[in-house]
């Protein structure tokens, strides 16, 4: 695989320009994903934060569910924020008609975190990016509630931060499938970029 990998961004609604950024920053060649014609020739796609529900309803317009979730299993694929919410295979509180990608074996919650007022800063663990924490901005964020033993935890919020009987699952890992509940794309730390990149030139 070329050390530039072509990269989509699915270009629908959310951050875009904040993924495509940070992606060609470190060496990736980013593009915009709106149509089906848009998903060929790419060795990883990113699904950006946003609105889950309203990121649904227009992937369901444009006819891209077949094609994400044959991707899916083809390639890399990175969701953040929503993102996490259009990779997980259930949602406890979605609309009865909300469709995903699916291919992460959690259970999600959307909005976990409260409203867009609740929105919070918070340096995380993150031993697969090395020592230094990441600074994690959760806006409106989902939250992984369980997960199955496939799945790998890359971090959590610790109980005691809010007072909680169990810690906070907010980035996880299954085989090519990769999600967090924050928005590493407006911070200017590269580092969940980078892993992904490395996972699509190992794919």
């Amino acid at each position: 695989m070329s050390q530039n990998p072509r990269i989509g961004v699915l270009a629908i609604q959310g951050d875009v320009r904040e993924h495509i950024n940070h992606l060609n920053a470190i060496g990736a060649q980013a593009v915009q994903v709106r149509s089906l014609s848009d998903l060929t020739d790419l060795q990883g796609l990113v699904i950006p934060g946003g609105e889950s529900t309203t990121m649904s309803i227009l992937a369901k317009k444009n006819n891209l569910f077949e094609r994400l979730r044959e991707l899916s299993k083809e390639i890399p694929m990175y969701g953040s924020c929503a993102g996490l919410i259009m990779l997980a295979d259930r949602i406890l509180d979605g609309r009865e008609d909300q469709e995903t990608i699916g291919g992460l074996d959690i259970v999600a919650a959307r909005n976990a975190f409260g409203r867009q007022v609740d929105s919070f800063e918070i340096d995380l663990a993150m031993p697969d990016l090395g020592d230094t924490p990441f600074r994690g901005i959760f806006i409106r964020a989902p939250l992984v509630v369980s997960v199955s033993e496939s799945v790998q935890i890359l971090a959590t919020i610790p109980r005691e931060t809010f007072g909680d009987e169990q810690d906070r699952i907010v980035a996880v890992r299954q085989g090519n499938l990769l999600a967090t509940s924050f928005h590493p794309e407006i911070v200017p730390d590269l580092r969940i970029h980078q892993y992904f990149l490395e996972m699509v030139r190992a794919a």
